[in-house]
């Protein structure tokens, strides 16, 4: 029988990994490309595209927390989490080619399909990533298993993100022979059917390590009251929210920012020259930041390790920042340094998600610590609220700012809309990174000597509470 502080198998990681391989064939393609879907091939003008986005996922933020507690009080052979992603595997990749399909009816009635299918797409989403990223706490015990798992979980990520980034534009126009519309939906198909293979493969091959102490069921308003108590978990929402802001807005604008300011670049090659449109250009942009961000997640464990979590948090998020604000400095004809800075910041800003997830987990090590009960859905379906409030604001002031700037799709830009552009490729996500950093050195608390306490008084608990004795709690 497996035990709670055992050393993960390499393939449990690597299939663990898989689980958000898949989300992000779907999450890669929203983040950076729902959007200018929505604006220039779904025919919604750029701040009721905003409008509709900030609705579904303000929605969706709400539901992550009921889908949290639904999970901890769920009780199957399989454990709480992994059910959920045998069930809405098929459910999720059915809704996402339907949020990528475009109606031929118009007006009212067009708005109506968006809203009804992203909200949906959006729900079952939650339904299966909720359980999935807070199977993380219970895969095991021990924090450095954990950030190694952690670490696989987002190189399936950004494998994901790389797969979208690299094919999503030239598979929608190549299957777009007889209209945009049909491109994307056949290519949300051709992502759809990878990812039920992906689920379930992660559900068939994880394991669920970690049991609550506490025997009892706790009620509903105990578990939220044991939340809002949680400092560090608070600490990190906020923060998080603040540095989904910092991604989102410049990856909402990622495929504008190339189509309407960057715009077509010529490049010689041994002699002959070749022009290149946003479709390769983003591409290329989109796909160094994933496959670099590699680089950065591998190294995760060490780097973590040698300088400690928070420590290692915030010097990457200082690096990010700095590859960010550059960007508004950068014109279209300096597509080789916006590439560089680019792939730079790609390298320290990817691993920076990776250990938010990591101290995520050591806050429900926290509050079990602090309360004598564990609620890890919660605590994750509730961190993954601030991931989507971060998305919605994020999309809602991206979208605010096209259209306060004059933005019409598929027309030359003004200087207007362009300074937009740029100043949402910097100086706007960079505001929003460097209240993240105060906040984090400030107020969070955990280190590696407080958490080392922690685990060792939970393992001499779960002893304990095998034995039959009672077990203390923290003072």
């Amino acid at each position: 029988m497996s035990t709670a502080t055992e050393k993960l198998p390499v393939t449990e990681r690597i299939f663990y990994g898989f689980g958000d391989l898949a989300s992000c064939l779907f999450w890669q393609t929203l983040t950076l490309y729902l959007l200018f879907f929505y604006t220039d091939v779904f025919g919604l003008a750029a701040v009721a595209a905003g409008i509709m986005i900030g609705v579904s996922r303000f929605l969706d933020a709400l539901f992550d927390v009921v889908i949290g507690m639904a999970a901890d009080r769920t009780k199957t052979r399989w454990g709480k989490f992994r059910p959920y992603i045998l069930t809405g595997a098929l459910p999720l990749a059915i809704s996402a080619v339907l949020a990528f399909s475009t109606p031929s009816f118009g007006g009212a009635a067009k708005i109506v399909y968006a809203y009804v299918t992203f909200i949906l797409f959006m729900f079952l989403y939650s339904f299966v990533n909720i359980p999935y990223t807070a199977l993380l706490g219970v895969i095991s015990g021990d924090p450095n298993e954990r950030t190694s798992a952690s670490s696989f979980k987002f190189v399936g990520a950004f494998a994901g993100g790389m797969i979208v980034s690299a094919t999503a534009l030239p598979l929608a126009k190549y299957f777009g022979q007889n209209g945009a519309a049909a491109g994307w939906r056949t290519t949300l198909m051709i992502y759809a059917a990878a990812a039920v293979v992906l689920l379930l493969i992660t559900f068939a091959s994880t394991h669920e390590r970690i049991q609550p102490i506490a025997k009892e069921k706790t009620p509903l308003k105990e578990d939220l009251k044991d939340l809002v108590k949680n400092v560090p978990w608070l600490v990190l929402f906020v923060g998080t929210i603040l540095f989904i802001l910092f991604v989102c807005i410049r990856l909402s604008v990622t495929a504008h920012y190339f189509k309407y300011y960057v715009g077509e670049q010529e490049f010689t090659f041994f002699g002959k020259t070749h022009k290149y449109g946003f479709e390769v250009l983003a591409s290329a942009f989109n796909t160094v930041g994933q496959a670099l961000s590699l680089i950065g997640v591998f190294a995760v464990p060490w780097f973590a390790k040698l300088v400690g979590r928070k420590r290692a948090l915030i010097i990457l998020l200082i690096g990010a920042l700095f590859c960010t604000g550059v960007f508004f400095f950068l014109k279209p004809s300096h597509i080789v340094a916006i590439l560089v800075f680019q792939g730079i910041g790609s390298i320290v800003g990817g691993p920076i998600s990776a250990l938010l997830w990591v101290l995520y987990a050591d806050t429900a090590d926290y509050s079990e610590w602090k309360t004598g009960r564990r609620a890890t859905g919660l605590v994750f379906s509730a961190s993954i609220m601030s991931n989507k409030l971060g998305w919605t604001i994020g999309s809602v002031i991206a979208a605010i700012i096209l259209g306060a700037t004059g933005f019409v799709a598929n027309v030359p830009q003004s200087t207007g809309v362009q300074n937009g552009l740029v100043a949402m490729m910097s100086v706007i996500p960079v505001t929003a990174g460097v209240v993240t950093l105060a906040i984090l050195v400030l107020f969070y608390k955990l280190d590696e000597k407080t958490m080392a306490k922690v685990k060792a008084e939970l393992d001499e608990r779960r002893k304990a509470a095998e034995a039959g004795a009672e077990p203390a709690l923290a003072t």
